[in-house]
């Protein structure tokens, strides 16, 4: 990026925090329909944990958790997890614990210790193609053979695309929130070395935004 990542990554880690702290459960308590699409994909998959990275204030890892999958709920803002611990207490929701985690840094998991991955819109905020390729890199260490990952991304047909404040390698700085609009290829170059299984366009909230829905599988045989 033509600005310095690291001082844009503290930027966002603040600003989400402020945002979580102002506003409690923001994106309210259902499931996100990514979400939705996960738990069916995974349970298909024979799926017994789920790592989500990006969890903010957790209303998809609860679902996940009362889906009946063990949760590890990861997120650089502790006050979005300090709600969902305290939403998974009020609901007496178990099979989830919390870790605030930066993904620019390698996953605190051991190598094939998860059966599915889950991140919407996590891919997509302020980092570099170099970050992401890293943290799908990381996302295939820790899934097991034949593990799924789902996520989403807004994209390039996104209105926001190419407007607001420009921080390179296609980021893009809106109201406080910059974004990596992905373009197709960089979905393709994600998938190599796994099974790309769909690549679903859909709409979400204002705007609308413009995202894809990837459901990728990394290579092997499942544990049984």
């Amino acid at each position: 990026m033509s600005d310095d990542g690291q001082d844009l990554a503290e930027v966002q880690r603040t600003h989400w925090q402020n945002t979580y702290t102002a506003h409690p459960g923001m994106y309210g308590e259902e499931p996100s329909a990514p979400a939705r699409h996960a738990a069916a994909v995974f349970h298909a998959a024979g799926a017994r944990d789920v790592l989500e990275l990006g969890a903010g204030h957790g209303r998809d890892a609860l679902y996940f958790a009362r889906e009946g999958f063990t949760v590890q709920a990861t997120d650089f803002s502790a006050a979005g997890l300090e709600q969902l611990s305290a939403a998974a207490r009020r609901q007496a929701v178990d099979r989830l614990t919390t870790a605030v985690h930066d993904v620019r840094d390698p996953l605190p998991l051991p190598d094939a210790s998860v059966d599915a991955v889950f991140a919407h819109m996590l891919l997509c905020m302020a980092l570099s193609t170099e970050e992401i390729h890293a943290l799908v890199g990381e996302i295939g260490r820790v899934l097991r053979p034949g593990g799924s990952f789902v996520y989403t991304v807004r994209h390039t047909g996104d209105a926001h695309y190419g407007t607001g404040t420009p921080h390179g390698d296609d980021v893009f700085e809106h109201g406080g929130f910059a974004v990596h609009f992905f373009p197709r290829d960089l979905v393709d170059a994600l998938a190599e070395g796994w099974s790309l299984n769909e690549v679903h366009a859909f709409e979400e909230g204002d705007l609308p935004r413009q995202l894809w829905r990837v459901t990728q599988t990394r290579p092997g045989t499942p544990s049984v």
